[in-house]
């Protein structure tokens, strides 16, 4: 394959391009450069030489990939799609659960934001990726038009690393151009959670969606998910005399197999028994109503705690280490692969004892 630099007049501009010639087919890649066509002064000229040396340089590059068998023409149809199209469809591939789909969604928006909408791979580089990571730290806002939040920098710029992984796996890129590029510091976590008296408050209180109430419940008395709430069917809730109630699922986050036992009392929220097949939790759907009906049940029950599905779960995971259950067992029952994880809510009841020490106070 001979890899020939050309130019071509167009609208007053004369623009550079690479000719691919291999055996009676030919390919062209635009490299959006382009020369005064009759420069007068020193400067036009000084312009011209350095964008002919700039193109020179890129055509050499092109001809040693070849020759090295790293590259060819499937490589730069590739190379030419549409960057953002592949991000949208990557990111709809994510969508296993309300929270991760939403960090894809995001980053998406913001990338869109960044950068133009015909952007192809080819224009994928370093700068690209490290202007991409100062946007986030600087230019992004929320919708209350205030900056990110170091941990959804930290999650957005994830996302969009993670995208250039796939895109080397899927063959695309050649190289992974963020790598190098150093991550954000992910900030300290905030875990939302019920007390045991705000929990049996919303336990007394109507939801207007009374299948949201049931499984937000359910999940604070399991420590169970969002996602497999949503997809717990009637096969997967067994009983023997040796362990009593408990669920056999795969984690639709991890993966991973699970035994979670449970008690009676979340067996008995479950209702009457259906078919094996059916959903326990059929017709719960993920949305900004039901988060807003969710929020609104629990500022009935005259909490003003900022609450999701989620925290459901990190109420299960405290109230378990608050009523000294040991941290191993508590890291098994919600299914951590690591014991680090578990140890943020340990961080949370610590904080807890450290601000009821602190209520005690004498005058002297």
């Amino acid at each position: 394959m001979k890899v020939t630099l050309r130019q071509r007049l167009k609208n007053n501009k004369i623009n550079l391009y690479l000719d691919y010639y291999n055996s009676g087919k030919r390919k062209i890649e635009y490299l959006k450069l382009s020369l005064h066509p009759d420069p007068k002064t020193k400067e036009e000229r000084t312009f011209n030489k350095k964008t002919i040396t700039l193109a020179e340089t890129i055509c050499s590059q092109r001809q040693i990939e070849i020759q090295n068998g790293n590259f060819g023409f499937p490589d730069l149809e590739k190379l030419k799609g549409n960057f953002l199209t592949y991000v949208a469809a990557l990111a709809e591939k994510k969508n296993s659960s309300m929270g991760n789909f939403g960090n894809w969604n995001s980053m998406l928006k913001h990338l869109k934001i960044f950068c133009p909408k015909d952007i192809s791979f080819q224009e994928i580089d370093r700068q690209f990726v490290e202007n991409f990571k100062n946007y986030l730290d600087k230019g992004a806002k929320t919708k209350g038009e205030s900056t990110l939040s170091q941990n959804s920098k930290n999650s957005y710029f994830g996302k969009f690393k993670a995208t250039l992984k796939q895109a080397v796996k899927d063959g695309i890129l050649k190289v992974n151009p963020s790598e190098g590029v150093p991550h954000f510091k992910p900030g300290e976590p905030q875990r939302e959670f019920l007390t045991l008296d705000e929990l049996q408050s919303v336990v007394n209180v109507e939801c207007e969606i009374p299948l949201l109430k049931k499984a937000f419940i359910f999940s604070a008395l399991t420590g169970l998910r969002w996602s497999d709430v949503e997809k717990l069917v009637w096969s997967e809730v067994q009983h023997s005399k040796e362990m009593g109630y408990y669920i056999r699922f795969r984690q639709k986050k991890t993966k991973g197999v699970e035994t979670l036992p449970i008690s009676e009392q979340a067996f008995s929220l479950l209702g009457e028994q259906g078919e094996q097949a059916n959903k326990i939790f059929k017709g719960l759907h993920y949305s900004a109503w039901s988060n807003l009906k969710l929020q609104q049940w629990i500022m009935k029950a005259g909490i003003s705690k900022s609450i999701s599905f989620h925290c459901a779960r990190h109420t299960y995971a405290t109230l378990q280490l608050t009523m000294g259950t040991d941290i191993y067992t508590v890291s098994k029952l919600l299914g951590h692969k690591e014991l680090k994880t578990t140890q943020i809510y340990a961080k949370v009841i610590d904080d807890k004892k450290r601000d009821a020490a602190n209520r005690i106070k004498l005058n002297f």
